[in-house]
Parts: C-alpha cells; sequence; structure tokens
C-alpha cells in the first residue's frame, strides 16, 4: 500500500518540516518552514533527482550556482539534478517562510555537499554520509 501521510521530519534548527513520499510514483514533497534566520541544509545538489521549489508563504533567498535569489510567494524554481541545479534555501527575511519541495525521489541517489566536502548516498530515503577526502583508489585486477 502507498505510503500517502504527511510524516513529520524533526526541527533541525530553526526550521520545521512535513514529508509525503509515494514509492508508487517515485515522487515526494516536503513542505519546509523557515523561522527568520534559518537555512534548508547547506548548499548542495543532487546527482540523480529533480526537485521543484514552489513558495507558499513568506519570501526565502534561495542561494544557486550562479548567485542568491530572492523569492515571493508564488514563485516557482526548477533544480535539475547536477551542480546546475545546486541550492540553499534561507530565510533573511523577518516573517516565517514556507516552501514546498517536490522530488523525483530517484533511488539510490547522491547527494554532493561541495563546502562542506561532504558525499550522500541515499537509498529509499536514508543518508549516509562521507567524506570525499576519505576516498581510496579502486583496486583493479592486477
Amino acid at each position: 500500500m502507498p505510503h500517502n501521510v504527511w510524516d513529520e521530519v524533526p526541527d533541525w534548527g530553526g526550521i520545521g518540516a512535513l514529508r509525503l513520499d509515494r514509492a508508487d510514483t517515485g515522487l515526494g514533497a516536503s513542505v519546509w518552514e523557515l523561522q527568520p534566520g534559518a537555512s534548508q541544509f547547506v548548499y548542495h545538489f543532487h546527482h540523480g533527482s529533480d526537485e521543484l521549489l514552489l513558495v507558499l508563504r513568506g519570501a526565502p533567498t534561495v542561494r544557486m550556482h550562479e548567485g542568491d535569489r530572492a523569492l515571493r510567494e508564488g514563485d516557482v524554481v526548477p533544480l535539475p539534478h547536477g551542480p546546475a541545479g545546486g541550492h540553499q534555501i534561507r530565510n533573511d527575511g523577518a516573517e516565517t517562510a514556507r516552501v514546498l519541495i517536490v522530488s523525483s525521489n530517484v533511488s539510490p541517489d547522491v547527494a554532493e555537499y561541495p563546502e562542506t566536502g561532504k558525499v550522500a548516498w541515499i537509498v529509499d530515503g536514508e543518508h549516509h554520509f562521507h567524506r570525499t577526502s576519505d576516498a581510496v583508489e579502486h583496486a583493479g585486477p592486477e
């Protein structure tokens, strides 16, 4: 049976979220509420999943690979997979902001966090983080 109820996601410091994953469609959605001064994750991009951002309330800022973009209610921003879709959403304003992010939820996926030197492989919604500096050479046949 498809999972079709909104599940609570813990408060990760100034933000809260509700998430819906539909395994039968490969789509997922999250509603993020960002208090003034809060941000959603660090700057990152996905190698497999495409996302779409819709501003429901407030005036958040989305940092993208080409720079910051001030948003307002009703704005829609496509976030394609790959470096061109890199993003971080933050609330620089004085009022609470709320955004909806719809994702293609490719599984497995890889998310890259270029400023922290981390990557995450994501399988069925679970993130497993690693540092790129821990990379080792592939040992091929001798």
